[in-house]
């Protein structure tokens, strides 16, 4: 199955236009117990006739059904579902931060990115009661580090990030992030790591021992000493293309997202490691607007997703493990696919955390990798 293409890139001019954005606009502030801001609930109507309102959807190309407008407003009985699309979240970023009302109701972003957004004040936050199917989510999809307790978010999809890599053609099993950083001779030139920044960042720092959310200035140099000491070994940094230049046999071990790492390909060559070293936990997430006018219906949108016959689609035609027990349940997994992975193995990795201004420190080391 050819793969859908986008990026989870983190935009700097996030962080940096962030704290700028008048929040105090968005009607109110309250505040987490770990300091987070927390935009005032709005006093929603669990009976509103939602045949009065209309939904509006930023979402990947690929990552929801093509018929999901149509079953929606059948289902739901809206006025319509429109879907926008975003290559990368920093398309989605753009689109949701450059004014007061984007027009759009339900975002698909990931979790970093939803933190930002609802540091930023722009997010609504969830109303459970609207959202019966929250009980159809692993406890284990309530504990994650952006956003625990699903305050203003929804989780949708998770994985995380290893090592994909061609069995016919390795010499040798990888099992540490120093097997891309540090090829041996016959995967030289053969290796390719990631080119967004956090995930470029990803191997070096676990292979030194660092959190993937670091923004110490010293081990971050230390990463990026360690990046660019492995460029000159790599075929290339890539986000899109690995997993067809394993298949060409071009590549023989690329960084990968669990998904995106072709392990169902007919040939059955290729398999997929978590490094000992340790990963990430990366979740793609469903956020409201705080500026949506139809937020009882983007409730019943997101409630619908979560049904486990909807939800399951993301993981029978994505390859993406979704945060839904009934939804995964549903699945006939074949032995040794990557949907097995139970959720406390992937809660073994360390979810990604907004940085706020100290992503910019990430953006600079991806610039001085690429261009040195």
């Amino acid at each position: 199955m050819s793969r859908i293409r986008f990026t989870r890139r983190l935009p700097a001019a996030v962080a940096a236009a962030g704290l700028a954005l008048a929040v105090a606009a968005c009607g109110g502030e309250s505040s987490n117990s770990d300091g987070t801001t927390v935009a005032a609930a709005d006093e929603l109507k669990p009976n509103a006739d939602l045949s009065k309102q209309a939904l509006q959807i930023t979402v990947w190309p690929g990552y929801t059904p093509e018929e999901l407008p149509a079953r929606v407003k059948q289902k739901l009985k809206v006025q319509g579902l429109k879907v926008a699309l975003h290559d990368t979240n920093e398309i989605a970023m753009q689109k949701l931060t450059a004014s007061g009302d984007s027009g759009i109701d339900v975002a698909f972003v990931s979790g970093q990115y939803a933190q930002a957004l609802n540091a930023m004040g722009l997010l609504e936050p969830m109303h459970p009661e609207l959202i019966p199917n929250l009980a159809n989510l692993y406890p284990e999809a309530t504990q994650l580090s952006y956003d625990k307790g699903n305050k203003y978010s929804v989780p949708y999809t998770w994985g995380t990030t290893g090592i994909c890599y061609r069995t016919d053609l390795v010499k040798k099993k990888p099992t540490s992030w120093n097997d891309l950083l540090k090829p041996p001779a016959w995967a030289e030139k053969k290796v390719t790591l990631m080119t967004t920044e956090r995930w470029l960042a990803l191997p070096a720092l676990k292979s030194l021992g660092f959190s993937v959310n670091t923004d110490k200035d010293e081990e971050i140099q230390k990463a990026k000493d360690l990046l660019m000491a492995a460029k000159p070994h790599l075929l290339a940094l890539d986000d899109t293309t690995f997993g067809d230049r394993l298949k060409s046999g071009e590549a023989v071990m690329v960084e990968a997202w669990d998904g995106w790492c072709p392990t169902n390909d007919p040939k059955g060559n290729i398999a997929f490691e978590v490094p000992k070293e340790g990963s990430d936990l990366w979740v793609d997430t469903m956020v409201i607007m705080k500026s949506s006018k139809n937020k009882e219906a983007a409730h019943a949108l997101i409630n619908y997703i979560l049904d486990p016959e909807i939800h399951s689609w993301a993981a029978e035609n994505i390859n993406y493990k979704v945060p839904n027990k009934a939804a995964m349940e549903r699945l006939q997994i074949p032995k040794g696919s990557l949907l097995e992975t139970k959720p406390a193995e992937l809660l073994n990795g360390e979810s990604l955390v907004d940085l706020g201004q100290s992503s910019l420190k990430y953006t600079r080391l991806s610039q001085d990798i690429k261009a040195g």
